[in-house]
């Protein structure tokens, strides 16, 4: 491992936290099945991971991927179409491959606890009624069936790394499971429509946009009052809220 003088604090909240120390990330999870999701999702997938240095729960060990984050939230990317049309060529290898074990909620089960999370945004005054009502709307179009392919399912801009138009590796797969291909795609693009086109370039196949957006609509509904909760900001430029309210 490469000299270092300090700990960083990647992430931390009440469920997990993330160091880094050099070029290894030192993942403490409260629930151990993630990490064990994790290891094992990372075993099967035809696209670049971390690679696993040691498992003895809660803690998981990874070597840091090379390259650089295809983005983040709330700023605008940088990275060029043709890392864009990289990512999207990378996660239909990963939706092309055999199914894992862990299933998804069905779309009955997402759609109670969506419409649990818009009467709790209502009822504390956390948006406008009218914006959670439209919203709502919206993501009833990711609410239908589905063929269940292998998903990341938390697959966010800062979990995909590229260097120049080559995927170096994608971060945190402690949710990976069977489910819709288009949540992945809609998770990518959430914040960044504009580079949506860039990379169904690279995916290769018809997609339905009003799915993605309701997914963009439905993630965006369901992650506020967690973010909250665990110390992150929603109403931060470029992110959830401002997601939700390019729907008006």
């Amino acid at each position: 491992m490469a000299d270092v003088d300090q700990v960083e604090v990647v992430v931390a909240h009440k469920e997990r936290t993330t160091l880094r120390v050099g070029d290894v990330f030192l993942k403490v999870d409260a629930d151990r099945t993630r990490t064990a999701v994790e290891v094992e999702a990372m075993a099967l997938v035809p696209i670049p991971t971390p690679r696993v240095l040691w498992h003895e729960p809660p803690v998981l060990a990874l070597a840091a991927v090379p390259g650089a984050a295809l983005g983040r939230l709330g700023v605008p990317s940088t990275a060029s179409p043709a890392a864009w049309a990289a990512a999207g060529a990378a996660i239909r290898r990963l939706h092309d491959a055999p199914l894992p074990p862990w299933t998804d909620q069905s779309p009955g089960d997402i759609a109670a606890h969506l419409d649990g999370e818009c009467e709790w945004l209502i009822a504390n005054g956390v948006l406008p009624a009218d914006l959670v009502t439209r919203n709502r709307e919206v993501a009833q179009a990711a609410l239908r069936p589905w063929t269940p392919v292998f998903i990341h399912g938390d697959l966010q801009i800062a979990h995909v790394f590229v260097a120049g138009a080559e995927v170096t590796g994608v971060i945190d797969w402690s949710e990976a499971r069977q489910g819709d291909a288009l949540y992945d795609l809609a998770t990518l693009t959430l914040g960044h429509e504009e580079h949506l086109g860039d990379l169904l370039a690279g995916y290769g196949s018809d997609v339905d946009l009003d799915v993605i957006r309701g997914w963009w609509s439905l993630r965006s509904l369901r992650a506020a009052r967690w973010l909250i909760e665990h110390g992150f900001d929603p109403d931060s430029p470029g992110c959830e809220f401002d997601v939700l309210r390019a729907r008006m």
